[in-house]
C-alpha cells in the first residue's frame, strides 16, 4: 500500500463522515421538531418508547441526537426518567439502517438492474440531484431535502471510495496480523468504543468496519466485539451533553451507558464461551458488508429484548449509580379532552398559570442568593427551572388558541385573555430572573463586589421585590383581592427605591468613585428588579378587576383607576400601606451612599 493509497483512504473517510453529518442535519432540520413533539407525548409505556426511539433514530439516523433529545426533556422536566428507557432502547435498533443502506455496497454488478443501486453508480448521481437542489432550486424544504440527498449520496462515495482505498491492504501480513489481535474480545470492545466515541457516531464506525470487511480479513469473532465497543462508544455524546444537567438527566445518559454494557457484556460471555464448549462453526467466517449489518442489527434487537423486562431495575440501577433527590420540573398536564368543558380547561389552565408563577419566584429567590454567594449547582438549577418554565408558557399560549375555537361564554373568553396576559407576565418575571442570574455570574467570574453600603441598599431592593412576588403569586393562587390590593403600593416602593439607587449611581459616576464595570452590574440588577415589579403590578391588576364589582372603577377604567391611585388621596388604604412599605424598605437606606 503506496502513499496515494493511504491519502485516498483518509480523504474517502473525511468524505463519508461529512456526508454522514450533512444527510444527519438536514433529517433533523426536516423534522422541524415534530420528532421531539412525538417522543415528549407518544410515551406512555415502555414498548411504545421502543418503537418509537426505533423510528425517530431510523429518520434521523443517530442514536446519540435521540439519546441527547431524552436528556433535554427530562433536564427540562417535560420528560420523566422512566419515559426515556424505551426510547434509548429503541435508538439502538433505529441506527442500524444506514448500515442497511451502505449493504448495497455487495449488491452483484453482473445484474443490470441491481447495478443502479451500487455505491459506486448510486452516489454519483444522489450528490448531483443533491446538489442541484441544494444550490439552485428555492422555496419550501427544497433545500433541506437537497442537503438529505447530498449527504447520502456523499455518504455512498465516501464507501465506495474507502473500499477502493483499503483493498490493496488485503494482502499485508501486518494489516491481517493487527486485525487477528482484535479477536481478543476486550482488545476489540477498547477499540470499537474508542473509535466510535471519536467519531461520536455509531453509524460511522459501523460504514467504516464495513468498508474493511471487503479486505476479506473481518470474520466474526473479529467483527462481534468491534460492534460491542460501538454500541458503547456512541454514548459519549449523550454523557457530554448531560453535563452541568440535572441529576435525572445524567441518569438519562447513564441509562444509554448501561444499557450498552450490560448488553455487550452478557452477550460476550455467552457467546465465547458458547463457543468454548461447542465450537460454533461460524466463528471464524468471513464477514462481508451484508452480514456485518445484519449481526449489527440482531445484536442490538437482542440487547432490547434482553433488557426490555428489566427496565424498571435499569432506573433504579442508575439511580444507585447517580443517587440524591432529583428535583424534577414536572409540567402541569394540558389534556386536550379537558377543552370539551371550557370551564374545567380554564381551570386546568389557570393551575398552569400557577405553577408558572412559583418557577418564576423559585428562579428570583435562586438568581438574589447568586449574587449574594455565587453557586453553580444553583445556577444550573436555575437554568433547568426556566427551560420548564419557558416550556409551559409555550404549552398554555396553544392550549389557550384550541380553547379560543370552542364556544365561550364572554366570561370565559374574558378569563382567557387574562390568562394569556398573566402567563406572559411570568414568563417575562423568570427572563428578568435568569438576567439577574447572568449579572450575578459576571460579578463571580470577574471576582468583583460591591461595597457594604451597595450591597445593603441591593438587600433592600431584593427584599422588596421578593415580597411583592410573594404577595402576587399567592393573590393570583387565590384569587383573593385582599392580596392583590398589596402589590401596588409595594411595587411603587419597588420604583421609589430604583429611582433613588439610579441617581446616586449617576453622582457616582460622575465624581468618579465607581467603576464602570461594576457600575453597569449595579444598573443591570436595578433595571432588571424593577422590571420584575412592573409584571407583578400586571398581575395583581389582573386579580383585581375579576374580583371587583362590575360597577367598580378598576374594572369599567384601569388606566384612570392606577392614575388615581399613584397622585395619592384617591384611595386612604394604598396610602397607609404605600407609608408602611416606605417606612420598612426605603427608611433604612434613605442616608447618604458610600462607594460602589
Amino acid at each position: 500500500m503506496d502513499i496515494a493509497n493511504i491519502v485516498a483512504m483518509f480523504g474517502a473517510i473525511a468524505t463519508f463522515l461529512f456526508g454522514m453529518s450533512t444527510m444527519t442535519d438536514g433529517l433533523e432540520k426536516l423534522s422541524s421538531g415534530r420528532l421531539e413533539h412525538i417522543l415528549e407525548r407518544l410515551t406512555s409505556n415502555v414498548f411504545k418508547g421502543v418503537l418509537l426511539g426505533a423510528v425517530v433514530t431510523g429518520l434521523i439516523q443517530s442514536s446519540a441526537a435521540t439519546t441527547v433529545m431524552c436528556v433535554g426533556f427530562v433536564n427540562a422536566g417535560i420528560m420523566k426518567l422512566e419515559q426515556t428507557v424505551g426510547i434509548i432502547m429503541g435508538a439502538n435498533i433505529g441506527t442500524t439502517v444506514t448500515a442497511q443502506l451502505l449493504r448495497l455496497g455487495d449488491i452483484d454488478a453482473d445484474n443490470i438492474v441491481m447495478m443502479f443501486l451500487q455505491p459506486s453508480f448510486l452516489g454519483p448521481i444522489l450528490a448531483v440531484v443533491g446538489i442541484i437542489f441544494y444550490m439552485f432550486i428555492k422555496g419550501g424544504h427544497k433545500r433541506i431535502v437537497g442537503q438529505i440527498v447530498l449527504g447520502l449520496g456523499l455518504l455512498f462515495i465516501g464507501m465506495n471510495t474507502m473500499s477502493s482505498a483499503v483493498e490493496p491492504l488485503k494482502n499485508l501480513p501486518e494489516f491481517q496480523s493487527v486485525f487477528t489481535a482484535f479477536s481478543n474480545p476486550l482488545l476489540g470492545v477498547a477499540v470499537g468504543a474508542a473509535v466510535t466515541a471519536l467519531l461520536q457516531s455509531s453509524s460511522a464506525s459501523m460504514g467504516i468496519l464495513q468498508a474493511i470487511s471487503t479486505t476479506g480479513v473481518v470474520s466474526f469473532n473479529i467483527a462481534m466485539p468491534l460492534i460491542m465497543g460501538q454500541n458503547i462508544g456512541t454514548c459519549i455524546t449523550a454523557l457530554i451533553s448531560s453535563v452541568g444537567a440535572s441529576k435525572n438527566a445524567k441518569r438519562t445518559a447513564m441509562i444509554h451507558l448501561f444499557f450498552n454494557i450490560i448488553g455487550s457484556v452478557f452477550f460476550l460471555v455467552v457467546l465465547y464461551a458458547g463457543n468454548a464448549l461447542f465450537r460454533f462453526p461460524f466463528w471464524e467466517n468471513t464477514m462481508d458488508m451484508g452480514s456485518i449489518a445484519n449481526l449489527h442489527l440482531a445484536f442490538n434487537i437482542a440487547c432490547t429484548a434482553l433488557l426490555l423486562p428489566f427496565h424498571r431495575q435499569l432506573v433504579k440501577l442508575v439511580k444507585a449509580v447517580v443517587p440524591g433527590d432529583a428535583e424534577e420540573r414536572e409540567l402541569s398536564v394540558l389534556d386536550d379532552r379537558f377543552l370539551s368543558s371550557p370551564s374545567l380547561a380554564l381551570e386546568r389552565a389557570h393551575d398552569a398559570v400557577v405553577q408558572m408563577s412559583e418557577f418564576a419566584r423559585d428562579n428570583y429567590r435562586l438568581a438574589v442568593e447568586l449574587i449574594w454567594k455565587f453557586d453553580a449547582k444553583k445556577l444550573e438549577r436555575l437554568n433547568e427551572t426556566e427551560v420548564a418554565l419557558d416550556k409551559l408558557e409555550g404549552l398554555l399560549d396553544n392550549y389557550l388558541v384550541k380553547l379560543t375555537d370552542r364556544a365561550l361564554t364572554a366570561e370565559e373568553s374574558t378569563r382567557v385573555s387574562e390568562l394569556l396576559h398573566t402567563l406572559s407576565d411570568f414568563e417575562r418575571i423568570g427572563d428578568y430572573a435568569v438576567n439577574v442570574s447572568e449579572s450575578a455570574v459576571v460579578l463571580h467570574d470577574r471576582n468583583i463586589t460591591f461595597s457594604p453600603q451597595a450591597r445593603a441598599e441591593l438587600e433592600r431592593l431584593t427584599a422588596a421585590v421578593g415580597e411583592t412576588l410573594d404577595k402576587t403569586v399567592a393573590c393570583y393562587q387565590s384569587r383573593q383581592r385582599t392580596l392583590a390590593v398589596q402589590v401596588e403600593p409595594l411595587e411603587e416602593v419597588v420604583d421609589l427605591i430604583a429611582a433613588t439607587l439610579k441617581n446616586r449611581h449617576v453622582e457616582r459616576l460622575k465624581a468618579g468613585e465607581c467603576t464602570i464595570e461594576l457600575g453597569t452590574q449595579f444598573l443591570e440588577l436595578l433595571i432588571n428588579l424593577e422590571r420584575m415589579s412592573d409584571h407583578c403590578s400586571n398581575v395583581a391588576l389582573h386579580i383585581l378587576r375579576q374580583t371587583s364589582s362590575p360597577d367598580d372603577k378598576v374594572r369599567i377604567d384601569s388606566h384612570a383607576y392606577m392614575h388615581e391611585l399613584h397622585h395619592g388621596g384617591f384611595n386612604q388604604e394604598f396610602d397607609d400601606l404605600f407609608q408602611e412599605y416606605r417606612t420598612k424598605y426605603f427608611q433604612p437606606i434613605a442616608g447618604d451612599p458610600e462607594r460602589v
